[in-house]
């Protein structure tokens, strides 16, 4: 069922966006493909126009992935959480510890999972690097770069991300 679902995918992945004349349509035709390759997708889920998503992915209720993001394996995204177009999420990195062999023949490093909690909004063009967690509830401004773990509540911009201000 996974190779059926990835060739859904492909498929179904530059069909128009959800937010177009029948994207109800499309959205539907795209969470369901992905239903039968992703660990967990929750309901009314929205995975929007040309998103490359992994296989190790979880998707709670009510959740959506931005159009033409990337979301690389071993990404949990809770329930309510919304994001913004051209999103990065990367578990991986290449390795560069051996300063006598080129980083492009050094092997990639283990990867290290990203968590998103519930209710968190993620503005366009954000990028999550290697091992964050982001709180619930919080807030990552358009254009972030966030390095280090969000605590819940929290909103968060920049380069590296660094707390703006808090929501409680």
């Amino acid at each position: 069922m996974k190779i059926i679902g990835k060739v859904l995918y492909k498929i179904f992945k530059v069909f128009p966006a959800s937010d177009s004349k029948l994207g109800f349509l499309w959205k539907n035709l795209r969470s369901f493909s992905c239903k039968l390759f992703f660990e967990k997708v929750g309901k009314k889920v929205n995975i929007d126009r040309n998103a490359y998503v992994g296989d190790k992915i979880k998707i709670g209720d009510y959740s959506g992935i931005g159009k033409n993001s990337y979301i690389s394996d071993y990404v949990t995204i809770g329930k309510y959480v919304m994001m913004g177009p051209d999103c990065l999420i990367y578990t991986t990195n290449h390795e560069f510890r051996k300063v006598d062999t080129p980083m492009c023949f050094q092997k990639w490093q283990n990867p290290k999972p990203v968590i998103i909690e519930d209710d968190v909004w993620i503005g366009g063009r954000v990028i999550i690097l290697p091992g964050v967690t982001i709180g619930k509830g919080s807030i990552i401004g358009a254009g972030s770069v966030v390095t280090k773990n969000v605590e819940p509540y929290s909103i968060v911009g920049g380069n590296p991300a660094h707390i703006l201000k808090k929501r409680k």
